[in-house]
């Protein structure tokens, strides 16, 4: 801070100022004032806004810079201005689904859970659905390049990763062969895994003809900030009447046919019927704000008949939206829960509303299970995990790790009912920055199905307890919370 400055906010009396250092004085006051304005009145945590006014008020200068770049949501900023313009698809929705059937099918306790949904996302319920659970690489894999090679109008897909290396150069070449035979094919990569990759997809694909698309490539130091707007969806949609979702990448380490035990784990799920659509226009918006194509035709949205028992809804959420969106989703589910929650999940950094909305739950009676892997491919988020597992313990939450190959399943089940499935952790990346996509789901038969599948994995899994965090060294100890103290950045 100039001399003058630091006289100006200390307690001796300031010197006479000349015209330049009165002006910046007056400049970095009126700054300072505006800054610290901005955080008492759009910063949502009381907290917060408290910390970056007195940081502001110390340190004027300073204070007002690091609020400009760390406190103003300007990734959510730079999401909606990019996409604002962007006229987005909406199909006609199908098989519209009322409460009366959600009782039927389901359970009546569930219903306000669908009518906090309706309010939060715009998208209908739909019934005559089916969605079918596919277990690992293993399964998943064979089932997604079969539906391409069967492809005849169209083929959706975009992935957060995409290698070409091992079964992504399987799915690189069945691409190949369904454009060579005339099927319009569209495949959308996020700019992290092209930019950062060098197994990517981006450039094999491109020399066999496909139409790639790079997801918000951050072109220049001004716009590093949108390195941030990962879209970390996960779809394939063939015909525009299979669909395919989950939390699966296409990369080699979710598959090791040489050592099947040694493979990433993972669910991801097909899913046919009048949900589809969701799928297909999530996917044509993502892909339009790319590359300006719109998919308007026959081929990405032809009519979609029942197919199942199942009501879904497919449910988009990113910094463009109602940045809320999923965190009141989660937290509905949780106070809607009677019998049981469980999360699967290979990233577990929850805000302290869903730490209390789970502990809430566990109060009341609801078995509430947490399964997380016992190693994770980021250790600095399983620090982070770590130094705050003792907040989901003290409310009577029982947490799980299960033992190796790494997990990297995402499913929230709520009294094998309900599920919640596809690409969202349970992080502030996911909830804040990155562009996802999820279902929910109203099906019993599914959701017994996903709590077998829950049992089995839970069945070989170690429970954690209060004990054994305790007993961590006091360097873990501290390594584990310095960790947690950048969980809104991980």
């Amino acid at each position: 801070m100039p001399p003058s400055l630091s006289a100006l906010f200390s307690g001796d009396p300031p010197a006479l100022l000349g015209p330049l250092e009165a002006w910046l004085a007056g400049l970095t006051l009126t700054l300072a004032l505006i800054a610290s304005g901005h955080a008492v009145i759009y910063k949502r945590d009381a907290r917060s806004a408290t910390l970056w006014f007195f940081l502001i008020w110390f340190l004027p200068a300073a204070g007002t810079l690091f609020y400009v770049f760390f406190g103003v949501n300007r990734v959510r900023r730079r999401a909606t201005r990019l996409r604002r313009e962007m006229i987005r698809h909406r199909s006609r929705a199908q098989a519209p689904a009322g409460g009366a059937e959600i009782c039927r099918q389901s359970a009546e306790h569930l219903v306000p859970l669908m009518h906090l949904v309706d309010r939060v996302q715009p998208r209908p319920l739909v019934a005559g659905n089916t969605v079918e659970v596919l277990v690992d690489g293993e399964a998943a894999f064979p089932a997604m390049l079969e539906a391409i090679e069967q492809a005849r109008t169209s083929v959706a897909l975009a992935s957060y990763i995409f290698d070409d290396t091992g079964i992504g150069g399987q799915f690189v070449a069945a691409l190949a062969r369904a454009h060579d035979r005339g099927v319009a094919v569209r495949v959308l990569i996020d700019d992290f895994d092209a930019r950062f990759s060098r197994t990517t997809a981006v450039a094999p694909l491109r020399r066999a003809g496909v139409a790639v698309g790079v997801f918000n490539p951050p072109l220049v130091p001004a716009r590093l900030n949108a390195i941030h707007l990962r879209n970390h969806r996960k779809l394939l949609i063939v015909d525009g009447a299979l669909g395919f979702t989950g939390g699966l990448n296409i990369d080699q380490r979710y598959w090791r046919p040489d050592r099947r035990g040694a493979a990433f784990r993972d669910l991801h799920f097909r899913v046919r019927g009048p949900v589809v659509a969701h799928l297909s226009e999530v996917f044509a918006d993502d892909w339009q704000f790319t590359t300006g194509e719109a998919l308007r035709s026959v081929a990405w949205f032809p009519a979609l008949q029942p197919t199942g028992p199942s009501l879904a809804r497919g449910i988009d959420a990113g910094p463009d939206e109602n940045v809320e969106r999923l965190r009141w989703i989660l937290i509905g589910a949780l106070n809607a829960a009677r019998r049981s929650v469980r999360i699967v999940t290979p990233y577990f950094i929850p805000e302290a509303a869903l730490l209390s909305a789970l502990n809430a739950a566990a109060l009341r009676g609801v078995e509430v299970d947490i399964l997380l892997p016992r190693h994770s491919d980021l250790p600095h988020v399983q620090w982070a995990a770590m130094g705050q597992l003792w907040q989901a313990l003290e409310g009577g939450c029982r947490v799980w790790f299960s033992p190796g190959p790494f997990d990297h399943s995402k499913l929230l089940l709520i009294d094998s009912a309900w599920s919640f499935l596809g690409s969202a952790n349970w992080d502030a990346r996911s909830l804040r920055l990155n562009f996802e996509f999820n279902l929910e789901v109203y099906c019993c038969a599914l959701g017994t199905h996903l709590e077998n599948e829950f049992a089995a994995r839970r069945a070989r899994a170690h429970p954690i307890t209060a004990g054994q965090l305790n007993s961590r060294s006091l360097p873990v100890k501290l390594r584990d919370g310095a960790a947690r103290m950048f969980a809104p950045y991980l």
